[in-house]
């Protein structure tokens, strides 16, 4: 399965600053996100292991993991328990992929660059990704949900590839191979956070 939620942590938090501040509520969050979690990547007062769980709490407060999780489990067939050991099974999961590549920042920068408007409450903001080696730019968006309490990214596209579809699939995919077995999905994403360990 891919890492779906190693490229959302690491491209949308793990960068710098983005290039100004933007002109509407889930662009503002998107480029204040970057700068917050820029500051705790960057806090050299704090011990490599107080940093990761900084951030890795600061991670979990900018999306909507459980939204994310039931969207990838899509129409599968489950209980209300089944679907309670899913939705903590992926959090554990995108935990241990996210610990696993805290230390691949490498300086890049992650500019704000505009918005659209994808429904009532629901903005995609677009962003650049600038390799510091000189790369080609990288379009990067982000899927943004203002109509709750706070906003809270749901979805993140990168080059136009959106990633919780495509872990959508990825999961369709095993189910179809495992009779449509919920419990089988969970264990199995619970075995793929053990090797990120």
């Amino acid at each position: 399965m891919r890492a779906v939620l190693l490229c959302f942590f690491a491209l949308f938090l793990a960068a710098a600053p983005a290039a100004a501040q933007g002109t509407n509520s889930a662009e503002q969050f998107v480029a204040g996100q970057i700068r917050d979690g820029l500051a705790i990547l960057s806090d050299s007062g704090q011990s490599a292991a107080a940093r990761e769980q900084s951030f890795e709490k600061f991670l979990l407060g900018t999306t909507d993991l459980k939204r994310i999780a039931l969207f990838t489990l899509g129409n599968a067939s489950a209980t209300p328990a089944q679907r309670d050991a899913f939705v903590a099974a992926f959090n554990i999961y995108a935990t241990a992929v996210y610990r696993s590549y805290f230390q691949r920042y490498s300086g890049q920068s992650l500019a704000v660059t505009g918005s659209r408007a994808n429904g009532p409450g629901d903005t995609i903001v677009h962003t650049h990704l600038i390799d510091p080696n000189g790369g080609p730019p990288l379009t990067v968006d982000f899927r943004v949900r203002t109509d709750g309490e706070r906003p809270l990214v749901i979805d993140i596209g990168i080059a136009g590839v959106w990633l919780a579809l495509t872990q959508h699939d990825d999961f369709a995919a095993f189910l179809a191979r495992n009779n449509g077995d919920v419990d089988a999905l969970t264990a199995h994403l619970l075995d793929v956070a053990k090797t990120y360990r």
